[in-house]
């Protein structure tokens, strides 16, 4: 049995943001012959859950690791396997340190995600993500409980995210991870989750060597995934710094079926 591990936004979907029917035909396949799914990315579990369903991946055994691997979902059984959140003292801290740099950042409920206001950079991000919206323009004052992942977003100055990054590092050496999906985003969770831990987490749930799973990105959160599996797979549109972690990079991007394409190739190679 083989396990495969993806990331979502340019990897596994295409640039429409959904899976193609080229893709949907490899993963059908995949799944035929004994072998195991698991969605990887920094979504929070709600929008994973649509881009499954959208998807019609509705074959049983497939996990999902969702908020950058702060959250394995079963979706067989309907319930979370392994939870890893943030203490609640830490939001108002980082709220704090981030309006300082005139910055947005957002929190999120199991539900829905929780933005300061009706701002610019909430109404991007709600383009992709169709969670409910709860405007608290103190977040941790809308929390029922500890949040699996903050997230900060800056549209149009990056190195606004790069100095608050850098402001907050001293202060977050083993509480907090700080890692972007993109140039645009910031996801902040905690110092022990991570997709790469996540990938061992579940190899070892399911009793499957690491030596027998792949995984594919195209972000600097995909990194530690790439680095933890028996193959790591960067995207012919991922950073450089990705293909510089993986084994091997696709032929083609995300828009022309490249994981497809390339995982046909691995598998008839015996990888």
């Amino acid at each position: 049995m083989k396990l495969l591990f993806t990331d979502l936004d340019g990897t596994l979907l295409n640039n429409d943001s959904r899976v193609s029917s080229g893709t949907k035909d490899f993963l059908d396949e995949f799944l035929a012959a004994g072998n195991k799914l698991i969605l990887n990315s920094g979504r929070p579990l709600g929008s994973v859950l649509e881009v499954k369903n959208d998807a019609g991946l509705n074959h049983p055994g497939i996990l999902l690791i969702c908020s950058n691997g702060t959250l394995v979902y079963d979706c067989d059984s309907r319930r979370p396997i392994l939870e890893k959140r943030l203490p609640l003292k830490y939001i108002p801290y980082l709220q704090e340190q981030a309006r300082k740099y005139d910055l947005h950042i957002q929190t999120y409920r199991d539900d829905a995600v929780i933005s300061p206001a009706d701002d610019e950079e909430i109404r991007f991000y709600r383009r992709r993500i169709h969670l409910p919206l709860i405007i608290s323009p103190d977040l941790a004052d809308a929390l029922d409980k500890p949040p699996f992942k903050m997230l900060a977003i800056s549209l149009h100055d990056f190195d606004k995210l790069e100095a608050f990054r850098k402001g907050i590092s001293d202060w977050a050496e083993h509480k907090i991870q700080s890692i972007y999906s993109n140039d645009i985003y910031l996801e902040l969770f905690d110092w022990n989750a991570g997709k790469g831990n996540a990938v061992r987490f579940v190899c070892d749930y399911f009793g499957v060597p690491l030596t027998d799973s792949y995984a594919a990105g195209d972000a600097d959160n995909d990194i530690s995934m790439l680095e933890a599996a028996g193959t790591g797979i960067a995207m012919a549109n991922a950073t450089d710094k990705v293909k510089k972690s993986a084994d091997v990079i696709t032929d083609l991007d995300n828009d022309r079926d490249g994981l497809a394409d390339m995982m046909r190739k691995l598998l008839t190679a015996g990888f």
